[in-house]
């Protein structure tokens, strides 16, 4: 029996054939398997009761088994095989004339709800084509972020046109696969996984794709995504290209990553910027570098280094993070450009930071300050929203005020004079939001531009909004593309 009234992503407990709405969602089946838990009272237990009890259930779309004991999905079957008669049974009910007439009524109300998202665009009418991600259990950092750079189109098209990654061969060839943290490492490709969710959006084809297959990647090579808590969309996106940069480092199916690098010419060698090794795509869209200046304030020696960087953390300065009532007179908006002065801007180093001094041979009070020596691409602003106050860690809430298009870089340059007219302006293509007052709760969306048109991505669900709703954002994540030098052309 259906214990949801939902029919998004049923799972089957293997224990009472219940169906649910997914492992954790509304807790159905997080309880069954507690309540297994409790120990029996009020009976002798048998030898066999006594034996750990490992409740499972089965993906009813994918049919891969997940067992709560273990906080897993397993590859295992009973000794008579119970798990696979289970699967055929299912895919059987799938094959039914009842299951098919079941998929006609709704394809009909899915065509139904595409008829209402059909916009109007120059006098002729399109359909709405963008595909939403499910969340597979406070999944929303990784979705919010994975829908940002779809929209990146250098760095989307680079990964769609990768020759597939067979992971499997031999008996299990040609076979669904059902991935377990009990494999090795060397099983799984984060870049194959991540490939298949890129090609799986925009197609048209779903108004959903359950990223799940990426999802058990990442809990294979991130520890600290494994789980179902809330996470840090930023630091999720940080580890996600780091280890997309590391992966693509090896090679593919054979084929050499400098092979395909050379035959993308978009992505040349003076483009790139290594980070941990030689470059990559990774490195080549998003890859900047800054020079860190730092002058002792007793002997004014100067020491400076380059510093790699795939994105820039800027500072809410300190004077617009108080919340403001109705009663107090508003003061000035915070703005982009604060942030970024405040990142740049010559500053003194505290008692805890103090620099050591090669001439001075010891540490001493000195200035830092930042210049960009090399803009990327793909420039990416994190906005730092929490911060640690005393046992714990706060949301700055304060708007910042961004631009849509034409955020001028080239006074944070070292050398703007290097830099043609167009080559320091940057237009905005993707912003992850975060809603809520803590870091590990609340809920993260995304908005991304896409064919001129701007969309908010909220899970499975994706609507289109216009310019005035992207600006009224508090930005968490901004991703900003440089604008392309040619002549009265401007994007987005």
């Amino acid at each position: 029996f259906i214990v949801c009234r939902s029919n998004k992503s049923p799972w089957v407990c293997l224990t009472c054939s219940s169906v649910h709405c997914g492992r954790y969602v509304n807790g159905h089946a997080k309880k069954h398997y507690e309540d297994a838990q409790i120990p029996m009272t009020n009976h002798k237990k048998t030898e066999k009761q006594e034996k750990v009890q490992h409740t499972v259930c089965m993906d009813c779309s994918s049919y891969s088994t997940y067992c709560y004991r273990c906080d897993d999905f397993v590859v295992n079957d009973t000794k008579l095989g119970l798990v696979q008669k289970v699967r055929e049974h299912l895919q059987n009910l799938e094959n039914s004339a009842y299951t098919l007439d079941r998929h006609r009524k709704r394809k009909l109300l899915e065509s139904s709800s595409l008829n209402s998202k059909l916009l109007k665009v120059n006098g002729s009418t399109t359909a709405l084509c963008a595909t939403g991600l499910r969340n597979l259990g406070n999944t929303c950092f990784m979705n919010a972020i994975l829908q940002s750079l779809s929209n990146i189109q250098q760095f989307c098209c680079y990964f769609k046109e990768l020759p597939a990654v067979e992971l499997r061969n031999g008996k299990t060839a040609g076979r669904r696969t059902y991935h377990t943290r009990s494999q090795g490492d060397n099983n799984v490709s984060l870049v194959e996984e991540f490939r298949k969710t890129l090609c799986a959006l925009w197609q048209g084809s779903q108004t959903a794709f359950s990223p799940e297959s990426l999802f058990y990647v990442v809990w294979k090579i991130m520890p600290n995504f494994r789980g179902y808590q809330q996470q840090d969309a930023h630091e999720f996106m940080r580890y996600l290209l780091d280890h997309l940069h590391l992966e693509l480092q090896g090679g593919f199916n054979g084929v050499s990553r400098s092979v395909i690098l050379q035959e993308n010419s978009n992505l040349s060698a003076s483009n790139k910027c290594c980070i941990n090794g030689a470059s990559t795509v990774v490195t080549a869209i998003f890859g900047g570098i800054l020079q860190n200046e730092v002058n002792c304030l007793i002997c004014g020696t100067e020491s400076r280094k380059f510093d790699p960087f795939l994105d820039l953390s800027l500072d809410i300065p300190s004077q617009f993070r108080n919340k403001r009532t109705k009663n107090q007179e508003s003061g000035p908006m915070c703005t982009l450009r604060d942030c970024l002065r405040s990142f740049t801007d010559l500053e003194e180093l505290d008692e805890t930071e103090l620099y050591m001094c090669h001439k001075c041979k010891k540490k001493q009070k000195s200035t830092k300050k930042f210049w960009i020596q090399k803009l990327p691409k793909v420039l990416c602003l994190h906005l730092k929203r929490f911060h640690w106050t005393a046992y714990l860690r706060n949301k700055v809430d304060t708007y910042v005020e961004f631009p849509l298009r034409g955020l001028d870089m080239k006074c944070y340059l070292l050398e703007p004079e290097n830099s043609g007219p167009e080559s320091c302006l940057y237009d905005l293509v993707a912003v992850v939001v975060h809603h809520g007052s803590g870091v590990g709760s609340g809920h993260y969306t995304a908005y991304a531009a896409h064919e001129g048109r701007w969309f908010h991505f909220n899970d499975s669900t994706v609507t289109l909004t216009d310019e005035e709703t992207v600006a009224k954002a508090k930005a968490y994540i901004l991703f900003y593309v440089e604008r392309q030098a040619k002549p009265g052309a401007e994007k987005l």
